[in-house]
């Protein structure tokens, strides 16, 4: 079996970051964000909200429940108004499936480790015990 060092798994795995970051998937995202930051309608609402985000912080702060009340609803009412907006829509869907993909890249890697250690140790991948736990459980002390 073949040892390899930290930095040469490091330099695998920005390898795959950059084969990642050149899937289908992360181009949609990239057009999808450049629509968003062109399209003016987009841009004004989010301007808005981050506006009445920052009266949120600063009405809290002072104990200025009536006001947060109010600033609170009008933040709901444009974050549902820029959510309808579709390329908002596609772009949001377009997150979500970038996410699933590293989760399942990470998963992937997560478990082949694991079957790696229990396979070099000479368990059973079936019940996900590595060598040295059988070795103990054998034992009758």
């Amino acid at each position: 079996m073949a040892e390899y060092t930290r930095k040469q798994v490091v330099e695998e795995a920005e390898k795959l970051a950059k084969m990642l970051a050149n899937i289908e998937e992360i181009d949609r995202f990239k057009q999808l964000e450049a629509k968003l930051n062109q399209n003016d309608k987009v841009q004004l609402l989010i301007k808005k909200i981050k506006a009445l985000q920052k009266q949120a912080v600063n009405f809290q702060h002072y104990g200025k429940t009536e006001a947060l009340n109010k600033v609170e609803k009008e933040l709901d009412r444009l974050e549902k108004e820029l959510d309808d907006i579709p390329i908002v829509q596609e772009f949001k869907e377009s997150q979500v499936i970038i996410n699933d993909i590293l989760q399942m890249i990470t998963n992937t890697i997560a478990r082949e480790v694991t079957n790696e250690i229990i396979r070099s140790t000479g368990g059973d991948l079936l019940k996900g015990e590595t060598g040295s736990k059988q070795a103990n459980s054998s034992c009758s002390h």
